[in-house]
């Protein structure tokens, strides 16, 4: 019953905001911040690129309690519907966020930046 309890209050309590990056370790890095009663759950770090309309995923992080309860994908989805016409990427290859990103035909990648860009990073673009 606990896993359900989790499941239920992932979808009523938890919210999505976005925010800026700053001191990141890549220039321009935006994040999708999973919030739950004032505490920061879990957060999806991430690049745009507007004039090549891609994104790259570069991080997923949830605390270990929200794990198994669908908040990855809601969170995934959230982000794509924020971002309509975006194809995403991902650079990350942890284990967990691997599979998450597979279930949602996310490819992965070793680049970080635009395909045109030679790698430099997705703002550089513009």
């Amino acid at each position: 019953m606990g896993r359900l309890r989790r499941r239920l209050l992932v979808y009523r309590s938890i919210e999505f905001l976005s925010s800026r990056v700053s001191g990141g370790t890549r220039p321009d890095e935006e994040c999708l911040l999973l919030v739950h009663i004032r505490k920061v759950v879990g957060q999806v770090r991430y690049q745009l690129c507007d004039r090549c309309d891609q994104g790259v995923i570069t991080d997923v992080t949830l605390e270990e309690r929200f794990r198994s309860t669908g908040l990855g994908t809601r969170a995934l989805s959230h982000l794509r519907s924020r971002h309509p016409g975006v194809r995403w990427r991902s650079t990350s290859n942890l284990r967990a966020t691997r599979n998450l990103l597979r279930r949602m035909s996310i490819p992965a990648t070793v680049a970080v930046g635009c395909p045109h860009t030679g790698g430099q990073g997705p703002r550089a673009c513009r």
